[in-house]
């Protein structure tokens, strides 16, 4: 089991990007935790890149961030981090680390405020799993630039307990118009990118279902989101 799993990581060549891919859950676990695990160790595999999988938060220690470029939130859910971790979590990003959050990414952590700001927006709740129409808006962005300005996905659509807007640069909003049970209006961005201190965080709304990680334009996006949030080349 993954929770006893600590670490799998792949051979690097010199000044590859290393990352680690942290599961862990307190409350809802998503079923497309393991496929999205794949799909990172995919991606890494393709890019030559290092990729560690853990649940066991001891890893947020400033020794062992030390040996990563970027950390990956994927699907993570409720307190995962106790004090120390935050503290270790949280230098790791303002001096130069990378951050990219997926999903329930924004289900994590409430009571840690600077956690609030990484991730961008919190997760208020969503309505059932549906087809809408994603507006890219930015596509000046590597992970943005090759996407279709409409672009039809069918996910779970989470509504923000705020609008990251004007916090945040706004990649891509939903449609609310193209689905059923959406609350935040007009203007309901899904997908966004900051820098915090000297690092970058980067997050999406997508990933609930196992067939999202078989997008290949998803996979691709998440590759440049990967590579933009550690400045590789």
């Amino acid at each position: 089991m993954l929770a006893l799993l600590v670490a799998t990581a792949l051979a690097l060549p010199p000044g590859a990007p290393r990352f680690l891919v942290f599961t862990k859950t307190t409350v809802f676990r998503h079923d497309s935790i393991p496929v999205a695990r794949r799909c990172m160790l995919d991606i890494a595999k393709r890019q030559g890149w290092s990729v560690t999988f853990t649940e066991d938060a001891s890893w947020f220690s400033p020794h062992n961030l030390a040996s990563f470029d970027g950390v990956v939130f994927a699907l993570t859910t409720g307190d995962v981090l106790n004090d120390e971790q935050q503290n270790a979590m949280q230098a790791f990003i303002e001096n130069g680390g990378g951050y990219l959050g997926i999903h329930a990414a924004a289900d994590t952590e409430y009571d840690w405020p600077f956690y609030g700001k990484l991730v961008g927006a919190w997760f208020l709740k969503h309505p059932a799993i549906a087809e809408a129409t994603v507006h890219v808006e930015d596509r000046k962005h590597p992970a943005t630039s090759f996407l279709p300005e409409t672009w039809k996905r069918r996910d779970e659509w989470y509504d923000y307990k705020s609008n990251p807007r004007g916090k945040v640069r706004v990649l891509a909003t939903i449609d609310e118009k193209t689905y059923t049970g959406g609350l935040m209006g007009a203007d309901h961005p899904i997908m966004w990118c900051q820098e915090i201190g000297k690092g970058r965080s980067f997050y999406t709304g997508f990933g609930h279902t196992s067939e999202t990680y078989a997008d290949e334009l998803v996979v691709k996006m998440l590759t440049e989101a990967l590579r933009w949030s550690v400045r590789a080349k």
